[in-house]
């Protein structure tokens, strides 16, 4: 009886043990998948057509933004606001674009090229006469320049350079712009004017007071009177057929916060009125 018993209890008994060894080896369905990953951030570039007296304010500014929004990446192109606009006309991939002046910005308005509801007027800025910290020549009005020591007058060149124009303003309100511009020695843009400066280079310069600031090399001799020029004003926009369009209203509501404008008037910008 118990030999019957084995004979009929021994395959079954072994056939158990196999069923039980290819369940624990073969992967349940689950494990058999692989495991779901989370897509990377996808990062978001905007190339920033600026005015060149704004660099040292702007990539401050870019820090404090960047830390708010991880993700996102800001290529700067600095130079005279005529250069710029000029560029974005003949179809540089420009996000957004920041003028030294309204003029630039109007014309780009004029010929559509701008994104509807991000035009916005952001910041000012003052005209200031500047003198090398070491020189022999003093000033402190913007009339002495006619004096026959002051041999070379730098400024921007007035058909790009929004400095310069304000500049030749000045000159012509004051009734000596043609006694002085023989002396003119012209920059392609504010921070090539404040180097001249700043190495002796010439006698005196046209550069707005956020520059002049920021330098320990120059002496502010003057500032410009308001009424001899017209108002300087920064005005912002985004660009039509931007492809970071999103993103670029985004950097535009934040160059009008807080955090923002507190950057700018620590380098002398003024806040533009709505």
């Amino acid at each position: 009886m118990y030999a019957k018993f084995w004979q009929v209890s021994l395959p079954g008994f072994l056939v158990t043990l196999l069923l039980i060894a290819c369940a624990q080896l073969t992967p349940s369905p689950q494990s058999s998948q692989p495991q779901a990953t989370q897509p990377a951030p996808q990062t978001s570039t905007l190339l920033v057509a600026a005015a060149a007296s704004l660099q040292t304010a702007l990539q401050e500014v870019t820090t404090l933004y960047i830390q708010a929004h991880p993700n996102s990446s800001i290529t700067y192109n600095f130079g005279a606001s005529g250069a710029l606009q000029q560029q974005i006309e003949q179809g540089a991939p420009v996000d957004m674009f920041i003028s030294a002046a309204v003029k630039q910005m109007e014309i780009l308005k004029e010929e559509g090229l701008l994104e509807a509801g991000t035009h916005k007027n952001l910041l000012t800025n003052q005209l200031v006469l500047i003198i090398p910290k070491q020189t022999p020549v003093s000033l402190t009005d913007f009339k002495q320049l006619t004096q026959p020591e002051v041999k070379r007058i730098s400024l921007g060149e007035p058909r790009s350079v929004p400095a310069g124009q304000y500049a030749v303003e000045v000159f012509k309100n004051l009734g000596i712009l043609e006694q002085v511009q023989s002396k003119f020695v012209l920059g392609n843009n504010v921070k090539s004017v404040l180097t001249a400066v700043e190495t002796g280079g010439v006698e005196a310069g046209i550069v707005y007071i956020t520059d002049a600031m920021g330098s320990d090399k120059v002496t502010i001799a003057a500032r410009a009177d308001r009424t001899l020029h017209t108002p300087i004003v920064y005005p912002i926009a985004a660009l039509k057929g931007s492809k970071s369009l999103e993103e670029a209203k985004k950097y535009v509501e934040f160059l009008q916060s807080n955090p923002a404008k507190t950057v700018f008037e620590k380098y002398g910008f003024g806040i533009a009125k709505p």
